[in-house]
């Protein structure tokens, strides 16, 4: 079994699994053990996709501006969450390959494993609302139309995306890649480099 089809299986079953209550206050109910793979890949998708959910609320029009600046606050959060998530995957994948031999001519992708992952994960939501799309009896078929031309689309991407983890993955097994870490360092969460919060000490 390649990594991809471990993966994907676990993001569609926390979006389904999400979608049971679809309410953004569900608590997670993560059913692989910590600190497995697969608790994390679950984990990984359920903040995708209650964050997903967050992104559609905060566009209501007429949302309670208070409300509105939580909302924000909470984005924020998860989108932190999701990066601390995605960097302790590539430790995972780091470790895995600690003892592979480099070959001298090895070059470096331009992104990680994980953060290729995670557009996996964004990719299965995607898929997930757009079939939603095609399935609705409240719209036109001109829409319906358009929505399955748009799934049809997403579909050969994940197949391409896929294809290229589970090549990426190869080939830092065999040593042809190796793959570094650079942590995010997000200025703005950190109150020691955000000039408005270190300027109102």
């Amino acid at each position: 079994m390649t990594f991809t089809e471990l993966a994907m299986p676990i993001f569609e079953q926390a979006i389904n699994d999400y979608h049971k209550f679809d309410n953004v206050d569900q608590p997670i109910n993560n059913p692989y053990e910590m600190p497995s793979i697969e608790y994390y890949l679950y984990l990984k998708n359920w903040i995708d996709t209650v964050q997903w959910h967050f992104e559609d609320i905060i566009r209501e029009p007429d949302i309670n501006p208070e409300e509105g600046i939580q909302l924000k606050r909470r984005i924020d959060k998860s989108n932190q969450d999701r990066t601390d998530l995605v960097e302790m995957i590539d430790s995972y994948f780091l470790d895995k390959y600690k003892d592979v031999e480099v070959l001298p001519d090895a070059t470096i992708n331009t992104e990680s494993p994980a953060w290729a992952v995670d557009r996996l994960s964004i990719l299965a939501l995607k898929i997930y609302h757009m079939k939603e799309q095609t399935e609705r009896t409240d719209a036109t078929a001109e829409h319906i139309q358009k929505c399955q031309q748009k799934l049809n689309v997403l579909l050969e991407q994940k197949k391409d995306l896929s294809s290229a983890i589970d090549q990426l993955l190869c080939d830092i097994e065999a040593g042809r890649k190796y793959m570094k870490v650079y942590k995010q360092m997000k200025m703005y969460n950190d109150p020691s480099t955000n000039p408005v919060l270190y300027g109102k000490k």
